[in-house]
């Protein structure tokens, strides 16, 4: 077996991994701000995509979930109504409104990224500190390789 074909197998594995430890926190989770918000798909990937940046157009939003400006009006209307975003002018142009997310909205990606931390916290405990020591690292290496990954992200969304 080649380097890169241990390689490959590995990252299977890591993936596989990952994806039944969701599935094992999912079946575990306590109520969370996630499934009790009246949001839809495409709702909740706006409110997703704002909490990453300042603001966005609405051609960038619906650049980003590759579909029509009219589908993205429509997304950021009742985004509005529900007090989870507001529109505001781009300060470059009068012509173009900005999307960005209120306290409110800001309040519930926080409730929602909290409730998975929360979880995520509870498996930890039970959890050596050895292996606490470990995963620190490994973690540390993975959040290092994202945050290059984005830097080298020539289509990277800027605010």
């Amino acid at each position: 077996m080649s380097v890169n074909d241990d390689r490959e197998q590995l990252i299977d594995q890591i993936g596989a991994m990952q994806r039944d430890l969701g599935r094992l926190m999912a079946q575990h989770r306590a109520p969370s701000p996630l499934f009790d918000s009246n949001l839809t798909m495409r709702q909740l990937k706006v409110v997703m995509i704002l909490s990453g940046q300042d603001s966005a157009s609405g051609q960038d939003l619906a650049a980003h979930l590759d579909v029509g400006l009219g589908t993205v009006t429509g997304l950021v209307d009742r985004l509005v109504a529900h007090g989870l975003v507001a529109r505001r002018e781009d300060p470059h142009d009068r012509r173009i409104r900005r999307a960005q997310l209120t306290p409110a909205g800001r309040a519930l990606i926080e409730q929602i990224t909290d409730a998975g931390l929360t979880e995520f916290r509870r498996l930890l405990q039970h959890l050596d500190t050895p292996t606490l020591h470990d995963l620190s690292a490994v973690m540390h290496k993975i959040q290092q390789a994202a945050l290059t990954l984005q830097n080298d992200n020539p289509h990277k969304k800027v605010g």
